[in-house]
C-alpha cells in the first residue's frame, strides 16, 4: 500500500511541478524571443539608416564600400539609378534572385505606397518583414535623378538563433524535470516514511495487546470452567484468580485508553501549585509496606532546603512515580534497595527513582520507552505490560520536562525526571512560586 503510494505522490508531485515550470519556461521563452526580435529589428534599421545617409551624401557609389557593407551588415541591396540597376548588381548578383526584390518591390507600393519606379523630391523609407527577410525600400533623390534602394536582411540566422534558444531551454526544462522526478522520490519516501513507520507500530501494538489481553482471558476462562466442579474451597480459590486477572485486565485497557489519548491528543492535565516533597512522602508511606513485603527496602531522600511549590498536574506526577516503583519492584531481587529523591536549582526540579537491580544496557535504554517493551522478554508472568514507562513519557512530555534512564553508583537502574520551574504546560503559561 505504502509503496503504491510512493509512486503515487512522486509522480503527482512531478506532474505538478513539471506542468508549473514549463509555464514558467514558456513564458521566459517568450519573453527572451521577443527580446532578439525586437533586437534585430532595430540593428536592420539602424544600418538600413546608416545606408541612407551614405547614399544621400555621395555623388557615387564604390564599388568596394557596397560589397564591404553587405559583408559588415549581413545584407543583400538592389540599387537603380533612374531604373537602371548599378554595375554592381552583375559582378556581384544576389543570392536570393530577382523574384524576391520584386515581391519586395510590389509590398512597398501595395501595401506603403511608396513606388520604387515613382519620383519623389525628398527621401522616402519604409521598413516592414517580408516572409524571412526584413526589408527596407527607399528612393533617394539626386542631381541626376532618383536612386532606389531595395535592403534585404534574411532571418536565417535569427531563426537559428531562436531554435539554438529553444533547444537549450528544452533541454534545461527535461532536466529539471527528470531532477524533480529524483526529489520527489526521496521527498515523498520521506514523508510517508513516519507513516509507515506509525502503520507498523499500530500493528504492532494491536498484535501486541491482543496477546496480552489473550492470557489472563484464558486464565479467567479455565477459572470458570473449573469452578462448575470444584468444591467450596477451592472454588473460592478459583474467584480470587479470576478476580486477580480481572484487575490485570483492567489496568491493561485503562493503559491502552490512556495511551489513546495521547495519541489523539486528548491526554489533559489539570496544573496547579504542588509540592513535590509532600508528593514523594505520600509515595513513599503508600509504598512502603509493598516494598517490606517483597522484602525490599524502600528509602527517600528530600532537600534540606524549602521546595519551592511546583506548577503541574499532582495526580499525573504521582501516577509516573508510581510507574517508576512498580517497574523497579518487578525486576529488583529480594534485599535490594529502591529510592526516592527530589533535588532542586535554579531552573529545575529533579526527581530520580534508582534501583540495584539489574541494570539496563546502553542499547535499551531507549526502547524501554516504546510500547509493550521488555528488557527482559521472558518475563511473561509481570504485573505490568509494557505500557508504563510509554505512559510515563507522555505525562512528563506533556509537562514540557525530560525523562532519561541513568546508570546507577554500584548497578541498577536510575530514572531521572526534570520538570521546569517556570514554562508551559498544556498550553498554559505555568510558573514558579518562590
Amino acid at each position: 500500500m505504502f509503496r503504491k503510494l510512493h509512486i503515487q505522490m512522486t509522480v503527482f508531485s512531478t506532474i505538478i511541478t513539471s506542468v508549473i515550470l514549463i509555464i514558467m519556461t514558456l513564458a521566459c521563452l517568450f519573453t527572451a524571443e521577443s527580446g532578439i526580435r525586437r533586437n534585430s529589428y532595430s540593428a536592420f534599421s539602424t544600418n538600413a539608416s546608416s545606408f541612407l545617409v551614405h547614399l544621400e551624401g555621395e555623388n557615387s557609389l564604390s564599388h568596394t564600400w557596397m560589397l564591404q557593407a553587405c559583408k559588415t551588415y549581413g545584407v543583400q541591396m538592389e540599387i537603380r539609378d533612374n531604373g537602371k540597376p548599378l554595375f554592381f548588381q552583375k559582378l556581384h548578383p544576389v543570392e536570393t534572385g530577382e523574384k524576391v526584390f520584386s515581391r519586395a518591390a510590389d509590398i512597398s507600393r501595395e501595401t506603403y505606397a511608396l513606388d520604387m519606379d515613382g519620383v519623389s523630391s525628398i527621401t522616402q523609407n519604409v521598413l516592414f518583414q517580408m516572409e524571412d527577410y526584413y526589408v527596407c525600400t527607399a528612393l533617394i533623390p539626386r542631381e541626376t535623378g532618383m536612386l532606389s534602394m531595395i535592403l534585404l536582411y534574411p532571418l536565417a540566422s535569427l531563426h537559428r538563433q531562436i531554435m539554438e534558444q529553444r533547444l537549450s531551454f528544452g533541454i534545461a526544462v527535461l532536466l529539471a524535470i527528470l531532477a524533480l522526478a529524483v526529489f520527489s522520490w526521496f521527498f515523498t519516501r520521506r514523508i510517508i516514511r513516519p507513516m509507515e513507520k506509525s502503520r507498523r507500530q499500530q500493528t504492532e501494538f494491536i498484535a501486541c495487546a491482543s496477546h496480552e489481553l489473550r492470557s489472563p482471558l484464558s486464565v479467567i476462562q479455565s477459572s470458570i470452567f473449573a469452578m462448575e466442579k470444584a468444591s467450596g474451597q477451592d472454588a473460592a480459590r478459583f474467584i480470587t484468580i479470576i478476580q486477580k486477572e480481572s484487575s490485570r485486565m483492567g489496568r491493561l485497557i485503562g493503559d491502552m485508553l490512556s495511551l489513546a489519548n495521547a495519541d489523539n491528543h486528548s491526554f489533559r492535565i489539570t496544573a496547579s501549585l504542588c509540592e513535590l516533597d509532600t508528593l514523594l512522602l505520600e509515595t513513599y508511606e503508600k509504598y512502603e509496606p509493598l516494598t517490606r513485603m517483597k522484602r525490599l527496602h524502600l528509602d527517600v531522600i528530600l532537600p534540606e532546603e524549602p521546595v519551592t511549590p511546583c506548577m503541574c498536574d499532582g495526580s499525573r506526577i504521582s501516577q509516573v512515580l508510581q510507574i517508576l516503583l512498580d517497574n523497579a519492584m518487578s525486576y529488583v531481587p529480594e534485599q535490594g534497595c529502591i529510592t526516592l529523591a527530589l533535588f532542586q536549582n535554579e531552573k529545575n526540579y529533579i526527581l530520580s527513582v534508582t534501583d540495584n537491580g539489574p541494570g539496563i544496557p546502553d542499547e535499551a535504554k531507549e526502547s524501554v520507552f516504546l510500547r509493550f517493551y521488555r528488557a527482559d522478554s521472558a518475563r511473561n508472568d509481570k504485573e505490568h505490560f509494557g505500557l508504563g514507562l510509554c505512559i510515563a513519557k507522555e505525562i512528563i512530555q506533556l509537562h514540557k520536562g525530560t525523562i532519561e534512564i541513568q546508570d546507577a553508583p554500584g548497578g541498577g537502574a536510575c530514572f531521572c525526571i526534570t520538570l521546569p520551574k517556570t514554562g508551559k504546560t498544556n498550553g498554559l503559561l505555568t510558573q514558579s512560586v518562590s
